[in-house]
């Protein structure tokens, strides 16, 4: 029997490395959709609607398809941690993290666009900030420049030795897709990555 096939929504390199950790043949493609943030909206909420939209936004182009939708965010105190876009925010914004606790929540969504079912979840990765001084925050924001990225940190990238500690299910949340809750989605649609051949291992664009 021939394995659904599998779409990754999204055009990030890390969600891409992290899902070929399965073994799994899929393609990729970015959904083009708005990512602004609703009034009333909370974080989980937020992500867990932007996930589903883009997995559903891709599902007209590939009708055939499992596809996997993922969205993140980093709050502080429930509140979205914005991008900072100059060095002077970025330092201010890592000064304000020192000894706190940041939590990342990412919003995965899996939708068959044959039979239009559609399983979502939120999942959640907390972070404690070491007690950076200067110098560390301005060495790191010079070698990795993370001024795109909100809460001008990279966790993906030299952004893990801004850590102190680390705590929840799945460290895969950390950087943007949770496999353990994935690999539970798949299931239920009958793709078991230990199940399949030693060969089916594929990515394409």
């Amino acid at each position: 029997m021939t394995p659904p096939k599998i779409l990754l929504a999204s055009s990030s390199i890390y969600r891409r490395q992290l899902l070929q950790k399965l073994g799994l043949a899929f393609d990729w493609a970015s959904p083009d959709i708005d990512e602004n943030h609703q009034p009333e909206e909370s974080p989980a909420q937020l992500v867990y609607r932007l996930a589903e939209a883009k997995a559903h936004r891709l599902a007209s182009t590939y009708p055939n398809h499992l596809i996997i939708g993922s969205d993140q965010v980093a709050t502080l105190d429930n509140c979205i941690l914005g991008k900072p876009h100059t060095h002077i925010n970025a330092v201010a914004q890592l000064r304000s993290f020192r000894q706190r606790e940041v939590t990342f929540l990412t919003g995965l969504c899996l939708f068959n666009a044959t039979t239009n079912r559609t399983q979502t979840s939120v999942e959640s990765y907390k972070v404690r900030f070491r007690n950076l001084s200067d110098e560390q925050i301005e060495s790191y924001l010079q070698r990795e420049q993370p001024y795109d990225c909100a809460g001008s940190f990279k966790s993906e990238g030299l952004g893990i030795c801004l850590f102190e500690q680390l705590a929840g299910d799945d460290p895969n949340t950390l950087i943007g897709l949770p496999l353990i809750a994935l690999t539970r989605m798949l299931a239920t649609e009958g793709v078991d990555p230990l199940s399949q051949p030693a060969n089916f291992f594929h990515v394409s664009n």
